[in-house]
């Protein structure tokens, strides 16, 4: 497979990991952008792997990471916190309760933010986790454990309802 051939075929993918990664869709192209660049140039190498995008989906989270220590950007707060909750929740529900998540997500440290990425959005397993972040999987289930904590203090279910599936914790 040629380097142009990966990249339109895998290219939807790693944005919407990016996009998931990073809590912006501008700052998510950015980072696939400079990722695809360096893959580029080293494709003779990458395209030889048992599983490229394994290790391209690494180079995201690894550019991401350091794009965040360099870079004097926010990841934005969101919207949506001043839901109406009428008898019949409006069509824009949903939205407001995503938005609210992307901004408690985005309040994560950095490795805690991709290990749930990784994990609930790419559905890689705590060993698949560890090989990108190149940490052993007891720091990857630490990560998790901390970020999910985090989480539930600050989204709460409301009464009657169950929390989402992803502030459940896995073991």
């Amino acid at each position: 497979m040629t380097f142009e051939e990966f990249a339109a075929a895998r290219l939807p993918a790693v944005l919407r990991f990016a996009g998931v990664l990073t809590g912006d869709r501008a700052l998510a192209e950015d980072v696939v952008q400079e990722v695809l660049i360096r893959v580029h140039a080293r494709w003779a190498r990458i395209g030889r792997m048992d599983r490229p995008e394994l290790y391209v989906r690494k180079m995201i989270v690894n550019e991401f990471l350091s794009w965040r220590r360099r870079s004097w950007r926010l990841v934005p707060a969101g919207r949506g916190m001043d839901v109406d909750h009428r008898l019949a929740p409006d069509h824009a529900f949903r939205h407001a309760e995503r938005d609210a998540l992307l901004a408690e997500l985005g309040k994560l440290p950095r490795r805690q933010r991709a290990v749930l990425a990784l994990r609930y959005y790419e559905g890689l397993s705590d060993i698949e986790i560890a090989e990108v972040l190149g940490c052993a999987p007891g720091t990857v289930r630490g990560y998790a454990s901390r970020a999910l904590a985090a989480l539930r203090v600050e989204l709460t279910a409301r009464p009657g309802e169950r929390a989402p599936a992803f502030m459940e914790e896995r073991h």
